[in-house]
């Protein structure tokens, strides 16, 4: 039997061939699979055929996981040709020689011809620099149409002969990688009714008009053969149709592309590659035009991941060494004043369009530079979006937004990417027009619709070291620009007190964001965060963040990559008993499976008061 090997530690792949049944794999010698590492189990876990069908069996505790699925003891789980088992830091796939699909087969070669085409371009970079006498920079002049001329006209003349003696797999490769994501960008450009794509395929300086008609007609044909719905709630449903379909679409409309037509779209593509490497942002570039990717996560030179509807998938994507990585780096953080080095080797960022930005390197990083990308969407986020979603239900929405109207004190509680920004920004917008409202950020992610807001943004140290204004410091000085609403993207520092003076001090209606698991651990986080500024008694804290706080919005992320509001509580008092906050928990998500948040039965005490108000959103209570 043939394996196909993938060992993530190193990235590399190969085929190896198995002979016995059952096949046991282990670190130990004598097994019929012998992989050489701590995380592997002397015999780790075994293939077994009974009938015509395979399974795998865990012989260890060390984990094995069958297609994402997890082996337990006592209960083997089939596994199909192509199905990746998991173990360690190695990837195996059962190939088999007369079982093979061609679906698989293409799937284990594509891996090898990006390789190959990884390599090509890294070699057409390097000639690239030698010709131009260049280095590897982040502060090339992309504004210089002189100098871009030069660039391209050096380009073409290196990719000219390449191409000729390009692989055929590896040129068929690269054309259908190119067409993917054209196909991918005219599909959200006909959901969204855009003019123009949002993938720029190439410079418009080296494009040929005629074969641009004749690619343009050749995606047209593929999208229209798709069954899709192009509505602009749909995009991610159609998204993935698209994806699902276009293999077999490439397949048929292959023949009819003429060989030149075939060759410049592959000259383009890798030109574009290039291009992005010396004026843009890599193989990242790509990724931040495509609508279904939240977040681009580069782990050294050699592992680019990005989270697609929740869930964390590795691309094939590279950079071709980690001087080109960083200095891509260089050129994120260049624009916004911010620096990496080893005497500053972690820096929180942002992009022009809002994306947040976390960089590590070397010394705190041990594997390579670290780059986190968290996306600001195209389109923010509304409440009907969380409802469709099922992030809230409906009387919830109308609970929140009357609670924002009425000029509540809301903290959003949550875990890491659990939806707690995007929460924030979709309450914020129901702030009134005609308030004043002042947004305070580390990097700056919340768009408010109102006319008057005052966005102020944290800045670090200089090279001096001197310069920086913080949270609290920005917190302190909104206090002097007579806001009406105060809005803080997060309270993870000192700033947690100012926050509650700053709502004891009549700016109600004021919201923030804070990392905890429950409503009790927010209270308990508030607590020590506020004990960070100031050596007081932590009864007095307590009474300061119940009269500042109405109320905790808990947020979570789910194992399927939801996110969904668990938890609306009230914070009322001080149990005199225990001398802790007491929380009223008014809705709550009993069942995981069931979007839908439940009453509990409690009235808030506010409650009155919205309804003389003529606030709308408390008739759930009635």
């Amino acid at each position: 039997m043939e394996l196909w090997l993938y060992d993530h530690s190193r990235n590399t792949r190969e085929s190896v061939e198995v002979q016995g049944d059952p096949i046991t794999i282990g670190r130990e010698e004598g097994n019929t699979l012998v992989l050489k590492s701590p995380f592997v189990a002397r015999r780790h876990c075994q293939i077994v055929r009974k009938g015509n069908q395979m399974y795998v069996e865990s012989l260890s505790r060390a984990g094995t996981r069958v297609a994402n699925r997890e082996v337990l003891p006592d209960q083997p789980l089939t596994v199909d040709f192509g199905d990746e088992i998991q173990l360690g830091q190695f990837s195996l796939a059962l190939v088999g020689r007369e079982s093979r699909k061609l679906g698989q087969e293409e799937q284990v070669t594509d891996a090898v011809l990006h390789g190959q085409l990884m390599e090509m371009e890294s070699e057409v970079h390097t000639e690239l620099l030698e010709r131009m006498n260049l280095r590897v920079t982040g502060h090339l002049n992309k504004k210089d149409n002189r100098f871009i001329d030069e660039v391209l006209s050096h380009l073409e003349s290196v990719l000219s002969n390449r191409i000729e003696q390009m692989d055929r797999q590896v040129l068929l490769y690269t054309m259908k990688s190119h067409l993917r994501r054209l196909v991918q960008a005219e599909v959200v450009r006909q959901c969204e009714g855009r003019v123009q794509t949002d993938y720029k395929s190439a410079d418009s300086r080296v494009l040929d008009p005629a074969k641009e008609q004749q690619i343009s007609q050749l995606v047209t044909n593929m999208v229209d053969s798709m069954p899709l719905l192009f509505d602009p709630t749909s995009v991610q449903e159609d998204l993935a149709v698209a994806e699902e379909a276009f293999e077999d679409l490439f397949e048929q409309e292959l023949p009819m592309v003429p060989r030149d037509v075939q060759r410049y779209i592959v000259g383009r593509t890798i030109s574009k590659d290039i291009q992005d490497i010396m004026f843009g942002l890599g193989p990242l570039q790509d990724l931040l035009e495509m609508p279904s990717v939240s977040e681009v996560m580069v782990v050294g030179k050699d592992h680019i991941y990005i989270e697609k509807q929740g869930r964390i998938i590795e691309t094939s994507r590279t950079f071709f060494s980690d001087e080109i990585l960083l200095s891509i780096i260089e050129r994120i953080l260049t624009p916004v004043g911010r620096r990496v080095d080893t005497s500053t080797p972690l820096v929180d960022a942002r992009l022009p369009d809002g994306s947040r930005v976390n960089v590590v390197i070397n010394p705190l990083s041990l594997v390579g530079p670290c780059l986190t990308i968290r996306k600001f969407g195209w389109v923010p986020f509304t409440m009907d979006d969380l409802i469709e979603r099922g992030s809230v239900s409906e009387p919830v929405a109308e609970f929140l937004q009357g609670c924002v109207v009425g000029r509540k004190n809301i903290l959003i509680s949550g875990g890491t990417g659990s939806g707690k920004t995007t929460l924030l920004n979709v309450l914020s917008a129901y702030a009134r027009p005609n308030e004043r409202i002042i947004t305070v950020e580390e990097s700056a992610e919340l768009r408010l619709p109102q006319p008057h807001v005052v966005k102020l943004e944290g800045r670090p140290a200089n090279v001096e070291g001197k310069g920086a204004y913080t949270i609290r410091d920005l917190v302190k000085n909104s206090l002097r620009m007579r806001p009406d609403r105060i809005i803080i993207g997060e309270v993870r520092g000192a700033e947690a007190l100012d926050m509650l003076q700053a709502m004891n001090t009549g700016h109600d209606g004021s919201l923030s964001t804070i990392h905890a698991n429950t409503p009790y651990d927010c209270m308990k986080r508030a607590e020590a965060l506020v004990l960070m500024a100031v050596d007081m008694p932590i009864r007095a804290i307590r009474e300061q963040i119940v009269s500042a706080i109405d109320m905790v919005v808990q947020v979570a992320r789910f194992a399927d990559g939801r996110r969904r509001v668990t938890t609306i509580s009230e914070v009322t008092t001080i149990e005199p008993e225990t001398n802790q906050i007491r929380l009223e928990d008014i809705f709550t998500l009993r069942d995981p499976a069931q979007p839908r948040l439940r009453h509990s039965g409690y009235i808030p005490s506010f409650t009155r008061e919205m309804l003389e108000q003529k606030h709308f959103g408390v008739e759930v209570f009635l």
